[in-house]
């Protein structure tokens, strides 16, 4: 019966070493999950907002729906840009998150 008392101390140090083992791998699991997918995106979603507060009266910009044009107002008030598109000069009012990309290439930028 004595001798069984340090087989079970042992086994209980090794059963509460191998549980740090397991939080250490799940810690080390989410920070690689968040170095290659969360911040990455986040990254990304700040670049967009960047560039849709960037946008200027006579650029030629892309929507996210893929119709192409030319601002020619910006509506602050409703967050939004009146987009003048086709041979016709069709007028259509777009939401400014509907931005897809700028093609005009600033003086500024170079």
């Amino acid at each position: 019966m004595n001798q069984l008392l340090p087989l079970a101390a042992s086994a209980t140090a090794a059963a509460g070493g191998s549980m740090w083992g397991v939080v250490a791998i799940y810690a080390l699991l989410f920070g690689a999950l968040y170095f290659f997918f969360i911040r990455p995106q986040k990254k990304k979603k700040k670049a967009e907002d960047e560039m849709r507060k960037s946008v200027q009266i006579g650029d030629e910009i892309i929507t996210i729906g893929g119709i192409v044009g030319r601002i020619v107002a910006i509506k602050e008030e409703s967050d939004s840009f009146v987009l003048e598109s086709g041979i016709d000069r069709t007028k259509i009012i777009v939401k400014r998150w509907a931005l897809g990309k700028i093609n005009t290439v600033h003086a500024d930028d170079q």
